[in-house]
């Protein structure tokens, strides 16, 4: 069976879901959106098209922004050519341009457009004679609960400040609970994250006897033809099941500094449950069978991500953002020319060996000649006329598109969000001695191929290590510049100098409220 076949059945299903407008859009609801909206509630399977609406509308955020492109950016991730960069914008955190505005009012508005019409699922998920199925019903709220938690908590990473005791009361974003067309008041950071965890423990109850993660696992194949019931359980990699929602809380206990709930789930929840027995695991640490696949790469080591959204166009970030072909003023590429002369050589300890250097990376010569074939003094200015060689990301490239198939294939469609090694990594963060956190680093290390053993003395020298290696893991998967502003980083990697250290301001880690938002609050602001 083919992978375009098999997730087609997921895509039809997007298709057909309530659309994501703006929120002005939503708030100005029509009778007629009432009308459709009571008809897709009238069936169980009007109850899956609206979920998977919300999955597949994510993608216009997390596709993207939020995953590979901006984000990324923002963690000083690439060179950015000495300012001459078309991505200068972010990665100098300039918040008044309007290229940023524009970026900050369509996520603004499309994560709060998403978030109405979840809450819209929740209401009539407990409506007196509601067409959802009992056996459906903990899957589909849980997951409606967790995606209401996802996506509140990643406003709040962007829009709040880093969270501390000075700073837990400061006001930040709404947490929109219902389906009013009501302007809900601004919160504080502490009561956003508060009402992420009352959320993702619902969530939890919901699914933890329910799910079918635990019964048929990831079920990255549909085993018949008959039809989008049967897809329904399927796929839970791209799902927020129970694996993903757990480590979802722990992310959420971390940036409230509770080290101590953070690292009982991981290890109760999230390790423990995960390891059905001594030889099987739900999700199972990527082998190199699947890594070195002929003609099919798994870059992505896609048997450990807990949640993933779907890209049916994923090869186009590829082509957009990393591909040799581009010039270097767009290009998002790692400085220096090769392995041993690039920033590689310093984010990797191991990088002949380590799997995350060794096959994500491709060097690209060019050879001075303008792409226009004129000589003229702009030609460096637009990024023409480069000379010699970069390195460029292959971790979404086109790998495997040509090979034979066989439907389990996910990885060629994934955007990774939540992943195995975040556990071990907040295991490492949160343990109790350097000799414990060791532990945790050393069974990521040995999945990724690395031969070279870490020390620690100290919890000092840990956290170094553990900001290293959460560097090295997700990468292309915007969650860095999360990670620096939970920690309130001030110094962290630069990434146009070799070895160099970025000094951040700190201010910079909270985005200002987006003019969209501001407008339609009007004066008041609150």
């Amino acid at each position: 069976m083919k992978i375009k076949r098999i997730f087609k059945v997921l895509a039809m299903a997007g298709v057909l879901a309530v659309p994501t407008t703006s929120c002005s859009d939503w708030l100005d609801v029509k009778m007629s959106d009432k009308i459709m909206e009571n008809t897709l509630f009238s069936t169980n399977n009007g109850f899956m098209t609206a979920l998977n609406g919300v999955y597949m509308g994510m993608v216009d955020v997390y596709g993207d922004d939020l995953s590979v492109g901006m984000i990324d950016v923002m963690a000083q991730y690439y060179d950015m050519v000495n300012g001459n960069h078309n991505y200068k914008v972010f990665a100098n955190y300039l918040y008044g341009d309007d290229a940023f505005k524009t970026k900050s009012n369509t996520i603004w508005t499309k994560m709060y457009a998403l978030l109405a019409n979840v809450n819209n699922l929740i209401e009539h998920c407990d409506e007196e004679g509601s067409a959802l199925r009992p056996e459906y019903y903990p899957v589909v709220k849980g997951e409606a609960l967790a995606l209401r938690a996802m996506m509140h908590f990643d406003l709040l990473r962007l829009y709040g400040p880093s969270y501390n005791e000075n700073t837990k009361s400061e006001i930040s974003i709404p947490y929109q609970e219902d389906a009013k067309r009501d302007i809900s008041p601004l919160r504080s950071a502490e009561y956003i994250v508060d009402r992420v965890i009352e959320d993702l423990k619902a969530a939890s109850e919901l699914l933890k006897d329910n799910d079918p993660i635990f019964t048929t696992g990831v079920g990255n194949a549909v085993v018949s033809d008959d039809g989008l019931e049967r897809a329904d359980f399927t796929y839970r990699q791209l799902r927020l099941n129970y694996f993903a929602v757990q480590t979802l809380m722990a992310r959420a206990y971390l940036w409230k500094g509770d080290k101590s709930t953070a690292y009982r789930i991981v290890m109760e929840e999230v390790i423990k449950r995960n390891q059905v027995d001594e030889e099987k695991m739900i999700f199972p640490w990527a082998t190199e069978a699947q890594v070195l696949a002929e003609e099919k790469h798994d870059l992505l080591f896609s048997s450990e991500v807990f949640f993933a959204i779907y890209h049916s166009k994923r090869t186009q970030l590829d082509s957009r953002y990393f591909t040799g072909a581009l010039p270097k003023t767009s290009r998002l590429a790692f400085v220096g020319t090769n392995v041993s002369n690039s920033q590689l050589s310093v984010i990797f300890d191991d990088p002949n060996n380590d799997w995350r250097s060794t096959l994500m990376w491709a060097e690209q010569t060019t050879s001075g000649e303008s792409s226009g074939g004129d000589d003229d003094d702009d030609d460096d200015d637009e990024g023409k006329g480069d000379t010699g060689s970069s390195l460029y990301l292959l971790k979404y490239g086109d790998a495997g598109r040509e090979a034979e198939l066989d439907g389990t294939e996910t990885y060629l469609y994934m955007i990774p969000l939540i992943r195995l090694s975040e556990a071990y990594l907040i295991a490492a963060e949160c343990a109790a001695t350097p000799e414990e956190a060791l532990e945790y680093l050393t069974v990521i290390r040995e999945h990724r191929n690395c031969h070279i053993a870490l020390t620690a003395t100290s919890m000092d020298e840990v956290k170094e290590l553990v900001t290293k290696e959460f560097v090295r893991e997700v990468l292309g998967e915007g969650q860095l510049f999360f990670y620096y502003k939970r920690q309130n980083l001030e110094v962290f990697l630069d990434g146009s100098v070799i070895g160099g250290k970025y000094e951040m301001q700190t201010d910079n880690y909270k985005w200002p409220l987006p003019d969209v938002e501001i407008n339609k609050r009007g004066s008041t602001n609150n």
